[in-house]
Formats: C-alpha cells, sequence, structure tokens
C-alpha cells in the first residue's frame, strides 16, 4: 500500500481537555508524532513564563500541535469532504503543516529567539528539510513532501486556501491556542463556539471563508483573542519574568565572551554564545536544560547571574511602573544614571519593556506583515470583508495597541545600607 494513503490498523486517540479525543488514522501523522523532534515539543511549555503568573498553565507545545492537527482533521474530513472547492489531495500535506508548524520552537520560545536573533519558523523548516527523523518520515511519501508540508508553513505554498487554514486571522492554530490557554490558565476569556464557527466555514479558492449566517461566532472569537492577548498573554507579571530570563541569556551571554570561568562550563550554550548554531545544537535544548543551568548558576561567583538566576526559579521578581515613553525619555535617562551612581546595573535592572497588538486588519496592500481579512460568503455567492459587515471587529479593525512598563528590584531600593538616600531618591522618581 502506497504509504501516503496507508492507514493504522486501528485508530489511535489521545484524550484531550479541549477536543475530548484526537484522532488518528494515517500512518504518517502516527510516525510523525513519534520523532525525537515531535516528542521534544513535550518539553516545551505552550505559554513560556506564564505558569508563574497561572499556576495551572503548564501545558506544552505537543499538545497544543496536537489540537491543531485535530481541528484542520475535522475540517478536511468532516466539513469539506465532497465539497467542490476543496482539493482532496491536499489533505495529508495540510496534516501534517498543522501537527508540524511550531517544531522549531526552542525553550521559552519568544524570550530565547530574542537573546540569540533567532526565527523558530526557520527551524520549523529547517527541521523538516533536515537530516532528521521528520524528514525521513515526510521523504517516505515522496521526495518533494518535505518542501510542500515547509512552504505551507512558509506561507509560500501555491495553494493559499491551504496555508489559510493554519496561518490567517482565523485559523486553526489560533482557535486551538486560545481555548486551550483558556482552558488551563482558568479564566473565561478564550472560550468562543468553535464548533459553530467549524460548520460555517467554507473553502474557497483563496482562502477558507466563514458562511455569513456565522459572523456572530466570529465576533466573538475575535473578541476572545482580544481579551486572551491582554489579560494573560501580555500579562505584567508574566512579561517580569520574561524580563528576568532574559537578561540571564544576556548575562551569560555577555560572561561567555569576557571569557569568564564559569564553575559548570555551559556546552549547550557554546554555539548560541558564539553565534554558530547547528540544527543539532538548536534540538538538544529544552525548558529542562536551561533550568538545570539556572539552577547552577545560581552558585555562580558572578553576582548579577547569580542573583537573576535566583529570582527566576525562586520567583523573586521585579516590580513595574507605567513609562509613557513619548513624554518620559527623559526620566529614563535620568534613571539609569541614579542607578550607576548607587551601584546597580541599569543594563540587567531597570528595564524598559513594550508590547502591542492589532487585534484584527484589513487588507492593506504594502505593508509589512500583510494581513488576509476574514472574508463572509453572502447568500449571494459573493464575499465581503469582515469589518464591513459588523459593527463591533469595524471599531477596532487597524487599532493597535501599546503598553510600555519599567521594570525594576523594588525590594533592593528599599533596602538599608549603603547608598540609603540615593535608593530613596531613585523610588522618588519612579513614583512620580
Amino acid at each position: 500500500m502506497d504509504y501516503a494513503t496507508k492507514k493504522l490498523a486501528e485508530e489511535k486517540v489521545f484524550k484531550d481537555p479541549v477536543h475530548r479525543y484526537i484522532h488518528v488514522r494515517d500512518q504518517v501523522i502516527w510516525d510523525l508524532i513519534g520523532t525525537r523532534e515531535f516528542q521534544r515539543l513535550r518539553r516545551i511549555k505552550q505559554l513560556g513564563t506564564t505558569y508563574l503568573v497561572f499556576h495551572g498553565a503548564e501545558h506544552s507545545r505537543f499538545s497544543h500541535s496536537l489540537g491543531v492537527y485535530e481541528i484542520v482533521r475535522r475540517m478536511v474530513d468532516d466539513i469539506f469532504i465532497d465539497m467542490p472547492e476543496w482539493d482532496e489531495s491536499e489533505r495529508l500535506v495540510v496534516l501534517c503543516a498543522a501537527l508540524l508548524h511550531d517544531l522549531g520552537h526552542g525553550p521559552f520560545s519568544h524570550s530565547f529567539e530574542h537573546v540569540f536573533d533567532l526565527d523558530h519558523e526557520e527551524f520549523t523548516r529547517s527541521i523538516i528539510l533536515g537530516d532528521t527523523e521528520v524528514n525521513h518520515v515526510l521523504t517516505r511519501v515522496s521526495p518533494e513532501f518535505p518542501q510542500k508540508v515547509s512552504d505551507v508553513i512558509a506561507k509560500t505554498y501555491e495553494n493559499k486556501q491551504v496555508v489559510s487554514m493554519i496561518s490567517s486571522q482565523i485559523d486553526a492554530d489560533r482557535m486551538d491556542y486560545l481555548q486551550r490557554d483558556a482552558y488551563f490558565t482558568g479564566v473565561s476569556y478564550g472560550h468562543f463556539d468553535m464548533e459553530r464557527i467549524l460548520r460555517v466555514m467554507r473553502p474557497k479558492e483563496e482562502q477558507v471563508v466563514i458562511k455569513s449566517s456565522g459572523m456572530h461566532a466570529v465576533e466573538d472569537y475575535i473578541m476572545s483573542r482580544y481579551q486572551m492577548y491582554w489579560q494573560v498573554y501580555f500579562h505584567p507579571v508574566s512579561r517580569s519574568a520574561e524580563v528576568i530570563l532574559t537578561k540571564i541569556l544576556h548575562r551569560a551571554k555577555d560572561l561567555s565572551q569576557g571569557n569568564y570561568q564559569f564553575k559548570q562550563e555551559p556546552t549547550h550554550f557554546m554555539a548560541f554564545f558564539q553565534n554558530n548554531i547547528e540544527l543539532e545544537d538548536y534540538i538538544a535544548l529544552d525548558e529542562n536544560i536551561l533550568l538545570t543551568y539556572f539552577q547552577m548558576w545560581m552558585q555562580e561567583s558572578d553576582p548579577i547571574l547569580s542573583d537573576l538566576s535566583r529570582r527566576f526559579i525562586n520567583r523573586k521578581l521585579f516590580k513595574y511602573i507605567e513609562f509613557d515613553p513619548a513624554n518620559e525619555y527623559e526620566k529614563l535617562s535620568d534613571l539609569k544614571e541614579l542607578f550607576y551612581q548607587a551601584g546597580i546595573d541599569p543594563k540587567y535592572y531597570l528595564v524598559h519593556d513594550s508590547i502591542s497588538d492589532l487585534p484584527y486588519d484589513f487588507y492593506r496592500p504594502g505593508e509589512e506583515e500583510e494581513r488576509v481579512p476574514i472574508q463572509l460568503l453572502m447568500p449571494n455567492g459573493k464575499t465581503r470583508e469582515l469589518s464591513r459587515c459588523s459593527e463591533i471587529v469595524e471599531a477596532i479593525s487597524g487599532k493597535r495597541r501599546s503598553d510600555h512598563k519599567l521594570y525594576f528590584p523594588e525590594e533592593v531600593l528599599l533596602q538599608d545600607g549603603t547608598q540609603k538616600t540615593l535608593k530613596k531618591q531613585i523610588l522618588k522618581v519612579l513614583r512620580g
């Protein structure tokens, strides 16, 4: 039997808190799940440092990836089946792309990427195309199949309809992570009527569209996403943990490049410190390894690395204040000088952190990160862009919201002893 169409003798299922069951019948999918590169995702948290705020948020990118696969499987096996504008020959490539879309995430994903100037999507494609177990499975389908899967994830695949199923403003990726993250954080914001959305999805030539009768379910989905970003993903305390995590890695990198003698040589990081990263170096890293090093670095003689590692491991996080960079630039400059005078390195202990989000946008030709808008399928067979039909969505379309914070170790500034007067002055400036 052809490997691409080979089915398991008996359907395999994963019990799942969000979708109840993840169903696997394809031999290819089952084999991909069993690869070392996919199993590594069990050791990468879906929400990075968020578990330090929402203690239930311990779920992994492994479970999320299975969830995205299951949503796409339902689309192609339950919803799109026998519809004239769905090409059944695309089924396996979109299932594989859905399953593997997050394969290249590193430990504490975005913080780690920021420090070492990496792109997890590039590593996803490298794993798919490189000398890996994943590549060997995909190549058994056909020699060109790994490239097809990679192209879907890179959004360069010729069938844009397939791309839109896992990467658009209403895709399987977002529909899984919103519900999964809401479940494990214990919040209610991320819940929406996915069953309704799936029922009204229709394959069109360039993208998957939504029947106009499902507009209100889509409105609910967009508002759920908006709330999740500001209540969970951008939580200021989680961002404090990310700031410390980032500064630990920066400090270790600076020390390594300055020929500092670590008590325990950070062999797993040397390729990253030297910007000479091989694929195997990347695959070998997971969050267990990072946390092990942080535990060891608590005992380092360098006071900054030791202190930052202790803060992260024991959740002794920085405090924060609101910051307006447009009007308070001089305040930050003054604070940095005061920190230096007090013997506190502002590079590691006074951090300006900013985030922003665009909850929904319509098509803006020529702009960076062009967003393909959600299209509603009208009763007459034509399509209309969502914000032209929904007053709720129109109200937030194209409106980017930003937030700025200054993070600092408040308890250090409250300590008696040296530089007491100067520390009081710093606190006075911080508190405005």
